[in-house]
């Protein structure tokens, strides 16, 4: 398999992004609705800010492309009114990276969903990178951040690693995958390993 990026991948990896961008816009109000349960409950639906780069990635296997739809579904997502402003770029480069570093110590070469769970702790890493920029952190009980970084790491795992890597695992047998990258039999195998 080629490693350098096609116009073919770039475009699916747009496409991609800009469903998730819409996905993310709609995503706020729903996030916003389990904050009013307190104790960080919100923090357990955080992970589908990142779903984006472990969906892209699992689809297009190249590296580069978790960081190219995080940040384009960021951007799409401002594009549309997101929000949470200007900021949304930043935590979509940020958690982007985060998943992209992950990936990159598999060598590109694991399709897991270990791996898919690791890169969205990656992301969750990548996403406090931000907030700790903006200085809120610090401000919060030991407890409080303790809770908000295991619910936000607990939702990572769950929404980038299970729900995205079998919400892959079915494309894949649909045959819409097929498109972008030939599945074969060792990649079957791989998906249910």
């Amino acid at each position: 398999m080629k490693k350098k990026l096609t116009l073919t991948d770039i475009l699916v990896t747009v496409v991609i992004a800009v469903v998730f961008a819409i996905i993310y816009r709609i995503w706020g109000p729903v996030s916003d609705l389990f904050s009013t349960f307190g104790f960080q409950a919100e923090e357990l639906m955080y992970g589908m800010w990142f779903i984006a780069a472990i969906v892209a990635f699992l689809i297009i296997r190249k590296p580069g492309v978790a960081l190219i739809a995080e940040t384009a579904a960021a951007s799409g997502e401002f594009l549309v009114g997101s929000q949470y402003g200007l900021e949304v770029l930043v935590y979509g480069v940020l958690q982007g990276l985060g998943a992209e570093i992950i990936f990159a110590l598999f060598l590109y070469k694991s399709y897991s969903l270990f791996t898919a769970s690791l890169a969205g702790i990656g992301a969750t890493v990548g996403s406090f990178v931000m907030d700790w920029n903006r200085g809120y952190l610090a401000d919060l009980e030991t407890w409080n951040l303790v809770l908000m970084i295991s619910f936000r790491t607990i939702g990572a795992i769950i929404i980038c690693g299970f729900f995205a890597y079998y919400l892959v695992k079915a494309l894949e047998k649909t045959g819409v995958t097929n498109l972008v990258r030939p599945a074969s039999e060792n990649d079957y195998k791989t998906l249910n390993t």
